[in-house]
């Protein structure tokens, strides 16, 4: 939805103009990943849904197209390992409980080592003709510009961290607490005939084998320490873009900081975080890079590369002029540059109840960012439980929420009453939100991550079991 504009301090919006009902049982404010994930469980349940999404009568900062479930930053839904990873776990239940957006993830992926990477373009029109061409999803477009009244009986508000003004004003009036925000950050995308290969080298790291059988799924980029040092000085030199007055107290999400936020904190703090060196070695050298730029594949064709971890606030005319520094990039063209938005979420375990209703409106649920999750699967995870539980309430059928031993319902119990209210921020998804074993289990390192996942997916197993034999 739109990017915030005006003030930090979100005004009630009593008077706002309210849509009229449409005919249907369930409506959906948002096309993103997880509105449109939420249509789908709720549809595929039986449920006629109306999805309202803004695009393209308004557009916002960041995103390109009117597609459904556009993916305005990374392409990557992280590690697809789903015994050793909680997002790859998180991928794997998402699939079992028949996940739109896992199952065009899958159709559309692209080398990325152990990661799963998608062709945006082809992902985003997967999803909304999956949706457009559902018997009972309707997709209206339109602003919403308030929280809809009760006569809507059951809506999903999926607004995501871009939440427009108007909207955004009207939920801080509804929930009588003022919105939490962060910055995110976007990575520059190159095209790949513009990579002197004659530097740049294909390898993944430790040679790690991907989901395709690729053991070369990255571009890689090497520096010396008097050229990375270089670099990090014309980071820390860069003009950046200007904050204003009211955005400034706003913090960032600590899991993608703008790479130039990140040299801040050290000199050598890079060489150890996206531009680590290790496990990457080009075969026409015998010397080891004191860092390394990886680019990840961002399309089918293979035509543009993400520059991986590169999420960047310098203006666009310093990124050319610095990036161009990094060897293999001397003449990099740019397919997209870098940039900067302001996010917004709700202080979700204060608001939401265990089936994210909000407290004192329970016709409405949110789902996605706006609830303070972080991350692509994450959202559409979220929005996958709000439509099934809005789904079965409709219908009249008794639905637990999923157990907190798998991935969705850690990351759910996490939200709603798991996480500390008061110090409330952005969360992906990882096994520190699981419940751990007993201490006489003795189970530890790799084999407690593996017996989580086994675990999860045999509770999961149980929680879709029930939910079919209830409906």
């Amino acid at each position: 939805m739109g990017a915030m504009e005006g003030c930090a301090r979100l005004q009630s919006a009593p008077d706002l103009l309210k849509a009229p009902a449409m005919a249907a049982d369930l409506h959906i404010i948002g096309g993103g990943l997880a509105g449109s994930e939420a249509a789908w469980q709720a549809a595929e349940s039986g449920v006629d849904v109306i999805l309202h999404e803004m695009r393209p009568v308004r557009g916002t900062e960041a995103h390109q197209s009117d597609s459904l479930a556009e993916l305005v930053c990374s392409n990557s839904f992280r590690s697809d390992d789903a015994m050793n990873n909680a997002v790859g776990l998180l991928h794997e239940e998402m699939r079992r409980a028949g996940s739109l957006i896992m199952g065009a993830a899958d159709a559309h992926k692209l080398p990325a080592g152990g990661a799963l990477a998608v062709d945006r373009h082809a992902f985003s029109h997967h999803v909304t003709g999956r949706l457009e061409s559902h018997p009972r999803v309707t997709i209206s477009r339109e602003e919403i510009i308030a929280l809809p009244p009760p006569d809507w009986a059951s809506v999903i508000v999926a607004t995501g961290p871009l939440t427009s003004q108007s909207l955004g004003a009207s939920i801080a009036d509804a929930t009588g607490l003022d919105q939490l925000a962060f910055f995110d950050a976007i990575a520059p995308i190159v095209h790949r005939e513009s990579i002197d290969f004659d530097i740049a080298w294909f390898q993944s790291r430790y040679d790690k084998q991907g989901p395709g059988g690729g053991v070369a799924d990255y571009i890689n980029l090497p520096m010396d320490e008097t050229q990375y040092k270089d670099f990090v000085a014309a980071l820390l030199a860069g003009e950046k873009t200007d904050f204003k007055e009211w955005e400034k107290s706003t913090p960032y999400f600590e899991a993608c900081l703008p790479i130039e936020v990140m040299a801040e904190r050290g000199e050598q703090t890079l060489a150890f975080g996206p531009m680590k060196p290790v496990g990457l070695q080009d075969p026409r050298s015998t010397r080891r890079p004191h860092a390394v730029v990886q680019l990840r594949q961002d399309n089918a064709l293979g035509s543009l590369w993400n520059m991986v971890g590169f999420q960047t606030k310098l203006k666009h005319a310093e990124q050319v002029r610095i990036f161009r520094t990094i060897p293999g990039l001397e003449n990099a063209q740019f397919a997209r540059l870098g940039g900067l938005h302001r996010n917004t979420f709700i202080n979700s375990p204060r608001l939401l109840d265990a089936q994210l209703r909000l407290k004192s409106r329970p016709h409405l649920r949110f789902a996605g960012q706006v609830t303070g999750v972080e991350g692509y699967v994450e959202s559409a995870a979220i929005g996958l439980l709000a439509g099934r539980f809005a789904a079965a309430e409709l219908l009249g059928t008794a639905v637990q929420p999923p157990p907190p031993t798998t991935a969705l319902g850690a990351l759910l119990s996490h939200i709603t009453g798991g996480a500390d209210a008061r110090t409330f921020q952005p969360m992906n998804v990882n096994f520190g939100l699981f419940p751990d074993f007993p201490k006489d289990a003795k189970i530890r390192g790799k084999d407690r991550k593996q017996a989580m996942s086994a675990r999860a997916l045999q509770d999961l197993g149980a929680w879709l079991g029930e939910k079919a034999a209830a409906e």
